[in-house]
């Protein structure tokens, strides 16, 4: 919880090609909760949320394939705040809801928009995430909170420390479950589990840019029947990008983005590299050349990596470069172009990276340079 003054979350008015004609006002969500969805600036669902309400506040659930930028955060934040009860009739210290995110970032998105949501339910929402105050955090959840949303890590140091009782959890939300994997949370997030209410007495929200193997293992180990939807990530990441292709040297690349800098109608760039020291050498290169670029690597302090998400978002960063693992939290609407200084190892990682552009029914251009050390990654 928090006492700054609320700031509107980095997601942009969704495009309205993009919506169905599902509006909001058409479910049973109580009225404050209403209030809090037009606050956002949504009247109407986009598919995945057309698809997850009707089940989800019937209390079934659900296992979505949807990938950042189609409105999952909401459909979940909205169920949330439209089931749980508040501190009435139960025990203050024991939370209803727990949404375990990834990575930092995403965690202090959801965080954002869920005080947008509900700024008008008096529920009270916890941040739990790693690279910030331990014991201030502990004293929020020593307080009493109905909603958690936090990164494996750290809840479970507070689990282990009898900070965080697990016992009164309701609702379960897993975001992005395929990353929890890629980043090796498969342990941590069955120790969290196995230490919750058991799925028959909990409901269980799960989502996932991909439904793989691993995925539904854990669907069919840890919840309850749950309802399928697949909203298909090419359907969502390649409708409306512009590819393009340039064979090219591999000394000859920065010439090219400069180039491309220089002509390209462009608003916000983001440029993906494969290692930490090319981060910092193109990110040197560029400044020098008078850009407003910066880059961002994995073993940032956290600090730094929150105040470079920040500027970004604020367009005071007009070019973010980052390597895939650092790029994991960057969920920023609005970029106009994604570059492949150096091509991703697979298919799955390109589509990932060229859906940073184009998101919720806009449109965007993806650039990817093929040079003599990556083109072998080309299938």
């Amino acid at each position: 919880m928090t006492d700054d003054p609320l700031e509107i979350p980095s997601n942009q008015p969704i495009s309205p090609s993009f919506l169905t004609d599902v509006a909001f006002d058409s479910f049973d969500i109580p009225e404050h909760v209403k209030t809090g969805i037009r606050d956002t600036g949504y009247t109407r669902c986009t598919p995945i949320q057309a698809e997850v309400l009707p089940l989800s506040l019937a209390g079934k659930d659900v296992a979505g394939q949807a990938q950042t930028g189609t409105g999952k955060t909401a459909a979940f934040l909205v169920t949330i705040f439209s089931l749980i009860t508040g501190t009435a009739g139960r025990d203050p210290l024991r939370p209803e809801a727990l949404i375990v995110a990834p990575t930092r970032e995403l965690a202090i998105q959801i965080f954002e928009e869920a005080r947008l949501i509900g700024r008008y339910t008096g529920v009270r929402i916890a941040q739990v995430i790693g690279g910030i105050d331990y014991k201030k955090q502990a004293d929020i959840l020593r307080e009493g909170s109905d909603i958690i949303i936090c990164t494996p890590g750290r809840i479970i140091d507070y689990m282990k420390q009898n900070v965080f009782d697990p016992k009164g959890i309701r609702i379960l939300v897993i975001d992005e479950a395929d990353r929890l994997f890629d980043l090796g949370f498969t342990k941590d997030m069955r120790y969290i589990l196995r230490r919750l209410p058991h799925y028959d007495r909990r409901q269980t929200m799960l989502f996932s840019a991909t439904l793989s193997y691993r995925v539904m293992e854990l669907t069919y180990e840890y919840m309850n029947l749950p309802e399928v939807i697949s909203i298909t990530p090419e359907q969502v990441t390649v409708d409306g990008i512009e590819q393009i292709l340039i064979h090219t040297g591999k000394h000859e690349k920065l010439q090219l983005l400069l180039g491309f800098l220089e002509r390209e109608d462009w608003s916000r760039v983001l440029v993906f590299l494969n290692t930490k020291a090319g981060v910092e050498w193109l990110a040197a290169k560029l400044k020098g050349n008078g850009l407003p670029a910066e880059g961002i690597t994995g073993d940032l302090p956290q600090k730094q990596r929150l105040r470079l998400m920040k500027d970004f978002k604020k367009g005071d960063i007009k070019i973010l470069l980052a390597t895939d693992v650092a790029s994991r939290g960057i969920h920023v609407e609005d970029i106009s172009h994604v570059i492949n200084y150096d091509l991703p190892q697979d298919s799955e990682n390109y589509v990932h990276r060229i859906g940073r552009t184009a998101r919720a029914g806009k449109t965007g251009k993806a650039i990817s340079f093929a040079c003599e050390e990556y083109v072998y990654h080309l299938e």
